[in-house]
């Protein structure tokens, strides 16, 4: 089989040949690396059509709605799989044996507990604010602690960073969640699952005796899996690029956690409850149907179709069976609960809604599921960010592992030409 070039004629009589780069999977990719010795390079607003990077972490088929970790479908992984075990094999590749993955656990759970000082260093932030805020802080601030042993290019080393980000990212999540409804923060409980032990932390108070539900406990497994990694979304370039300078990898991960918060990313599942607030009662959803079908009103609905699959979202298919498990199990009486069901029927039936494909997304289930467990709307992407802080890792990791070059995207300068400055003072 022959390999495939490309040849740019410039000039008209100027040829550069180009190769093409092809995955086992998508469509192949042109390099244009051989553009830079003719002082050429292309533009590509948001990146949406460069790939930065070979990875062999996540594939994503937009056109008919698959999403695969390590060759393995999501949701296989989400219907058989502990949150450890994706772990394990995202950042390794293969699914672990059960010794493997003995010692796996073991050793994430033993790594669980955050140095005393950092509770004392969130005394310093306001009681009211955002639990996003206070994780890019306090992450970023592990670094202070964890700058031993951090030769990237050691795989040991990277291995280390994996495992303490691991940890730690849950207890810190719920620290910050505690700080913020004026609670004292619940040690970690080593006997309970990793999912378990997040719910532990976040629902038990000190004084009185506390039990997981195992609905919920599944639940909240199941949202950490399908929150995991989606790819070079953009909190993982944000991770990717501040990782080529060799940054700290709690530096990086504080990076991935800033992206993440914005509402087209993973703030979208807090904007989806904000939306369904907004509307409060289900005898106000036609008029907000409405607004939401004239392309002149400035209302959107938060949750509906998305941005990556033309079609629909393979991880939402698996929360809403999640969704109607905890809401069997905790009942609906909430009014906004009540909306988004409603909401939810109205975008499987309307003709609008199935013409323009805008099917209910992950971040809907996931939004009705954590306000169904009681978690307020700025928790939201703080849970998506521990599903998602493994998949952040794998990438770092990955990265080093192939020698990264450091990310330094070209602008195409619109501003003044070279001028003179003459004072005018």
């Amino acid at each position: 089989m022959t390999e495939q070039k490309a040849t740019l004629t410039l000039n008209e009589h100027k040829a550069v040949v180009l190769d093409f780069n092809a995955g086992t999977g998508g469509p192949a990719a042109l390099d244009i690396q051989p553009l830079g010795v003719e002082e050429l390079f292309t533009y590509d607003p948001g990146f949406t059509h460069t790939a930065g990077c070979e990875s062999a972490i996540t594939f994503i088929d937009p056109r008919n709605s698959v999403l695969l970790h390590r060759g393995f479908p999501v949701d296989q992984l989400a219907s058989q799989c502990s949150f450890l075990e994706v772990c394990y094999i995202l950042l390794h590749g293969e699914a672990p044996s059960p010794a493997e993955f003995a010692t796996f656990t073991d050793t994430i759970t033993r790594h669980t507990m955050i140095h005393q000082q950092m509770s004392r260093m969130l005394s310093g932030f306001r009681r009211d604010s955002h639990p996003m805020a206070l994780m890019c802080a306090v992450v970023g601030a592990l670094a202070a602690f964890y700058h031993d042993q951090l030769d990237v290019g050691n795989p040991e080393h990277r291995e280390l960073a994996a495992v303490r980000l691991l940890s730690k990212m849950p207890t810190v999540a719920a620290m910050c969640y505690k700080y913020s409804i004026e609670q004292p923060a619940v040690y970690p409980n080593n006997s309970l699952s990793y999912t378990g032990n997040f719910l532990h932390m976040l629902f038990a108070i000190p004084a009185e005796k506390s039990e997981v539900n195992p609905v919920l406990e599944r639940a909240m497994n199941r949202i950490l899996i399908l929150h995991a990694d989606h790819g070079q979304c953009p909190s993982t370039t944000a991770v990717r690029t501040a990782g080529s300078s060799g940054a700290n990898p709690f530096a990086c991960i504080a990076a991935g956690l800033a992206s993440l918060w914005g509402p087209l990313h993973g703030g979208a599942n807090e904007a989806c409850m904000r939306m369904l607030e907004e509307i409060s009662t289900v005898d106000r959803i036609p008029a907000f149907i409405s607004r939401a079908k004239d392309r002149h009103d400035s209302f959107r609905l938060m949750g509906f179709g998305n941005s990556v699959y033309h079609h629909f979202d393979p991880r939402a298919a698996i929360l809403r069976k999640t969704c109607h498990e905890v809401l069997a199990e905790l009942g609906m009486e909430d009014n906004l609960l009540q909306v988004a069901i409603e909401l939810e029927h109205i975008a499987m039936t309307d003709a609008y809604f199935l013409e323009n494909k805008l099917y209910p997304s992950a971040d809907f289930y996931t939004a009705l599921i954590l306000k169904a467990m009681g978690l307020p709307p700025s928790m939201f992407t703080v849970i998506s960010a521990v599903g998602r802080t493994i998949g952040w890792i794998a990438h770092w990791s990955e990265m080093h592992g192939q020698r990264p070059q450091i990310y330094r995207p070209r602008q195409v300068y619109t501003g003044k030409a070279r001028r003179d400055y003459t004072s005018q003072l």
